[in-house]
């Protein structure tokens, strides 16, 4: 291979690669498995969850015995006790001790097992949370998501308009051409023109718009190319079917992770005002020390005290003990210990029934608004249809000259609408089905996977 080749190589395939990547569209599947994978705030939500695993192992391994060894050096100047005579000496000396002890409580109230008990209903509650906090971002990148082909339908209508009046304004010019119509009529279908490429630059701008504030979702990487895939909006299915309020809310109450986070809360504090009470009862600990030192005068000579292996062996000493600690007066810690801990425990059981009662309001008003949506999409579909065929006859009797660029104007426009308003109604209603459809199972993952 010759020079040139190892230096063009590597730039087509960088500029393929290039290619590829802006082909790329995102399906909904794409941009929510992206989002859950690099969201920061469900990053930091995680390390939360990490944080509660590690205060749950912490209180396990309060469980277990304490061991603890220590040694320290010392040279004694003026004044000290011979550890060997246990005389008053002013000589100077050096002294080096080594320990070994244990300690374990044997009994505290069963402090440690309401307290473990506390951590693992805060983990499980740690974990709901993540599952919010998912949930809530999958919502938001599903109506941003639905946004964008709503804002891409109004664009691909108003282009539609602007093809339409360009359509005409091209046969009306080649008329006036040859002196079948006015010059007023092609300047009326040039206004007419000049207005629909106006609202197709806006609708433009706003699918742009909608565009880049998906992509400001997913926090994709500055520079980086995206668009979406437009699926066919016929391919939408919709169902006649209605919801019952209360047959959802008696589903959604047992299994959102919404009222398992705050039902799991309220465990834990029941068991943090055990675990508080557990220091008004007397404790008890037990314990063994291992000790042995070495001691030298610094003004002896080496043969007059016993060498350094000598003295550690025959300084040694052991020891075991029972201690009984009896609360008396704590500076009020324990009593505020255990009235900070019921007032959690209230304030949760005031937020689980407050979120009860949301979570209702919201299922009713889903409710009605997707049975409302459905009728209204309808009426939509149906007037739309009625708009088309009427729409298709004036613009016969307008190439015919039977009506004037106004009425062909307004029929056009009222096309659009009716467009529009179908295209709206309809996405509108698959949205309130995946959220009704989100009550009843707890996750939006396999109801917009498998829709």
């Amino acid at each position: 291979m010759t020079r040139f080749h190892w230096i063009i190589a590597p730039i087509l395939l960088l500029l393929f690669q290039e290619t590829i990547a802006q082909e790329k569209k995102w399906t909904l599947e794409d941009c929510i498995n992206y989002a859950v994978a690099n969201n920061l705030a469900l990053k930091r939500q995680i390390l939360q969850t990490e944080t509660a695993e590690a205060n749950l192992l912490k209180s396990k391994m309060d469980m277990l015995p304490s061991l603890n060894a220590g040694s320290d050096a010392r040279i004694g100047f003026g004044r000290s006790v011979d550890p060997v005579t246990n005389l008053i000496t002013f000589k100077q000396n050096i002294s080096n001790s080594y320990s070994i002890n244990t300690n374990f409580q044997l009994f505290g109230g069963f402090t440690a097992l309401n307290s473990i008990s506390a951590y693992k209903f805060m983990l499980k509650a740690g974990v709901e949370s993540e599952k919010i906090n998912r949930n809530i971002l999958i919502v938001d990148i599903l109506g941003q998501y639905y946004q964008v082909l709503y804002a891409r339908g109004l664009e691909s209508a108003s282009k539609l308009q602007l093809e339409l009046s360009e359509k005409q304004h091209f046969r009306i010019v080649k008329m006036v051409e040859t002196g079948k119509e006015a010059l007023s009529k092609q300047y009326e279908i040039e206004s007419q023109v000049s207005a629909d490429r106006l609202d197709y630059t806006i609708a433009h701008n706003s699918a742009n718009q909608a565009l880049t504030t998906m992509k400001q979702m997913l926090q994709l990487e500055p520079g980086t190319d995206f668009d979406i895939v437009v699926p066919e909006m016929n391919s939408l299915l919709i169902s006649d079917q209605s919801y019952d309020p209360d047959s959802i809310y008696k589903i959604a109450s047992g299994i959102l992770p919404r009222l398992k986070a705050i039902e799991f809360e309220l465990r834990s504090y029941e068991k943090q005002i055990s675990a508080a009470k557990g220091a008004v009862v007397p404790n008890i600990s037990v314990g063994g020390a291992i000790y042995t030192g070495y001691y030298k005068v610094i003004s002896d000579a080496p043969g007059e005290q016993e060498s350094f292996s000598t003295q550690l062996r025959n300084n040694n000493s052991q020891s075991i003990y029972m201690s009984l600690n009896i609360p008396i007066f704590n500076n009020y810690t324990t009593g505020r210990n255990i009235k900070i801990a019921r007032i959690r425990k209230s304030d949760a059981a005031l937020r689980l029934e407050q979120e009860k009662n949301s979570l209702y309001t919201e299922i009713e008003n889903a409710c009605l608004d997707y049975n409302r949506g459905r009728d209204e999409f309808m009426a939509a579909q149906s007037n739309f249809e009625f708009n088309r065929k009427s729409f298709s006859a004036v613009e016969k009797k307008f190439e015919t000259g039977l009506v004037d660029v106004t009425d062909f104007s307004a029929a056009k426009t009222t096309l659009f609408r009716a467009e529009t308003e179908a295209l709206r109604t309809r996405l509108q209603l698959i949205i309130r089905k995946l959220t009704i459809s989100f009550y009843t199972t707890g996750e939006y993952e396999n109801i917009i996977f498998n829709k």
